[in-house]
């Protein structure tokens, strides 16, 4: 008897952070929608897990420390929820695979917050860049796959503006139109 491999779930993953590394500083927004059914989504807001910041990563999110350390969700709960709908999205047959644009930024922020407050990462280890997967398709160099680029290049009807769920619908557009460029 054989497995039948699992249908894979592509789930676009956005963070807003407080810094450049998880655990030093601050994962403060999360943003995620299904690759092939956008208006399926989910998003919070989380407390801050040190008051370390670095001033241009709060100034390109819009968002404060202090409001979210009275206002967001304890990180153990955010990542609570946050498993619990990527249960539901996956259901009993379906294999998550993470999406991000500049993906091992994103997910090591989402893979740390997992693994310190849920206690493992339902994503594993799998991780899909954008950028990367848009190099394949194209076949350009590295330097050319800025979001503004791809942008230029695949026109879509969304645009990124920092906000974590806004960000991740965007990149699912994006997704879906370089795996159209190959398809």
């Amino acid at each position: 008897m054989t497995d039948t491999p699992k249908a894979e779930v592509y789930v676009s993953v956005d963070v807003e952070t407080a810094g450049p590394i998880p655990g030093e500083y601050s994962m403060l927004s999360i943003g995620a929608c299904l690759v092939s059914d956008p208006g399926t989504t989910f998003s919070c807001e989380l407390k801050p897990i040190s008051g370390n910041a670095v001033p241009e990563a709060i100034e390109v999110s819009g968002l404060s420390l202090e409001r979210l350390a009275e206002t967001g969700l304890e990180p153990s709960l955010a990542m609570d929820r946050f498993s619990r709908w990527l249960g539901e999205v996956a259901g009993d047959d379906g294999r998550l695979v993470f999406v991000g644009l500049n993906a091992p930024f994103d997910w090591s922020f989402v893979n740390y917050y997992f693994h310190r407050f849920h206690g493992e990462n339902p994503f594993g280890f799998t991780a899909l860049d954008i950028k990367a997967l848009y190099m394949g398709a194209t076949g350009c160099d590295w330097s050319e796959t800025s979001s503004s680029r791809i942008s230029k290049h695949l026109q879509p009807r969304l645009s990124g503006d920092h906000d974590a769920l806004h960000d991740a619908l965007y990149q699912a557009e994006l997704f879906r139109s370089v795996r159209s460029l190959v398809n």
